[in-house]
Parts: structure tokens; C-alpha cells; sequence
């Protein structure tokens, strides 16, 4: 090979080899800052940012609606990780969260549309579609296991990783959801929220929340 071809192929390698980030998916980013609800919306009497985590809920009066703190824009494929706790005092209500995934505010309205990851006792492990099916569309196929890798009233590590028309999470590292909408009028875009339920005295926290945005799967837009 001469002088000048080997100088040519270097610089196409050179090149080809700077391309290569910009094919890759973007690197994790925080979606919490840990000081501030910036990149948040929600009502602040029942959100705010209390000791380095996300807090919603109340320590001493009940859930009169469900709220959701949403994110102020909006995603389509990714793969969201964050560490949730939710707590309530026995006997007041329902005690109970959850992570909407491509979810809209429904106009007039504290609700939110889309899917839910349930989080709460008798809840971990299941996919609800809030405010538009109003059922729970999946649930894990091994839910005792996903229950017993629960840490009841401490933190819980979710995985959420929303691939074209597949969603699948963990809890604590154990598989949970493997769903795949068969619906193709369902939105595969939408909001980040965090709910906390009506009926108990009850509070949700959240912190290590991060997203790592990826590029649509094959064969899908």
C-alpha cells in the first residue's frame, strides 16, 4: 500500500470511528435534580422536594384526589430507572403510587392518561392504564417472586424500558412486566409522572431518578 492510500485509509477510520457516539444511544441524564422540581409541573401541596428526594402525599391528612407530578416534556423510547418508597399509616386508605410512562394531563382534570407501573402493596408487579382502559393490562408472570424481592416500607430499585410498542420493568432486578400493545391508536409518547393515590394517609418518595433516551427499535417510527 502506498504512502498516500494508507494516509486516505487512516482518515476514513479516523472518521468512521468519530461517527460511532452520534449511532449510539444518549448517555443516562438525571431527570432530578435533588434541590428542585425543575423540568416538573404539579401541585405544590402535594409535591415538593423534601431532603434530596422527590415527596408527595401527606404525613397527616388524606388523599382527597389522585395528583401527579408530570414531567414538563415529553418521551417515547427509553430506559428510566429510579428508586421509590411509598408509606402510609394502616387503616386510613388505600396506600398507593405508581410511574406513568407516555402519559398525558386529561384537560380539567388532576388525572393522568397512559400507563402506569403500580407501586404499593398488592400493586407491585402490575400495569394499570390509568384514566382510559381503567384495568390492569398486565402482570407479572411470576408475581410472588416480584413480591418477595419487594422491600415493603423501604426503597425499591424500578427499571422501566419503553421500546416501541414493548414495555418491561424490574423491581429490585427481578422481571416484572413484559407487555406489548397490540393497540396501534395508543399513544407511544408521552409524559413522566408520579402518582399518589386517593383515600389514605399516604406519601410517596422518589430520588435517583435518571433516563437514557434511545433510538426507536427497528421497523417502528
Amino acid at each position: 500500500m502506498s504512502h498516500l492510500a494508507h494516509t486516505r485509509t487512516s482518515l476514513l477510520l479516523v472518521l468512521a470511528i468519530g461517527l460511532i457516539p452520534s449511532l449510539r444511544a444518549a448517555a443516562p441524564v438525571p431527570l432530578f435534580d435533588g434541590k428542585s422540581l425543575a423540568g416538573w409541573e404539579g401541585e405544590a401541596r402535594w409535591w415538593r422536594v423534601e431532603e434530596g428526594r422527590i415527596f408527595g402525599g401527606s404525613r397527616n391528612e388524606k388523599i382527597p384526589r389522585n395528583f401527579f407530578l408530570a414531567t414538563t416534556r415529553s418521551f417515547k423510547n427509553f430506559d428510566l430507572r429510579l428508586k421509590i418508597r411509598v408509606s402510609g399509616l394502616p387503616n386510613t386508605g388505600m396506600i398507593n403510587s405508581g410511574v406513568q410512562i407516555r402519559s398525558v394531563r386529561v384537560p380539567n382534570s388532576t388525572e393522568m392518561r397512559g400507563y402506569q407501573v403500580d407501586a404499593g402493596p398488592g400493586w407491585w408487579g402490575k400495569l394499570y392504564d390509568e384514566s382510559r382502559r381503567n384495568k390492569v393490562i398486565a402482570t407479572s408472570a411470576d408475581l410472588a417472586g416480584v413480591n418477595a424481592a419487594v422491600r415493603g416500607d423501604d426503597w425499591n430499585d424500578y427499571r422501566i424500558l419503553a421500546e416501541g410498542p414493548r414495555i418491561r420493568t424490574w423491581i429490585n432486578g427481578v422481571p416484572a412486566i413484559d407487555y406489548s400493545e397490540a393497540d396501534p391508536s395508543i399513544p407511544l409518547d408521552g409524559q413522566i409522572g408520579l402518582q399518589i393515590h386517593s383515600g389514605g394517609i399516604a406519601w410517596v418518595e422518589v430520588r435517583d431518578v435518571t433516563i437514557e433516551e434511545l433510538a426507536s427499535p427497528a421497523g417502528t417510527k
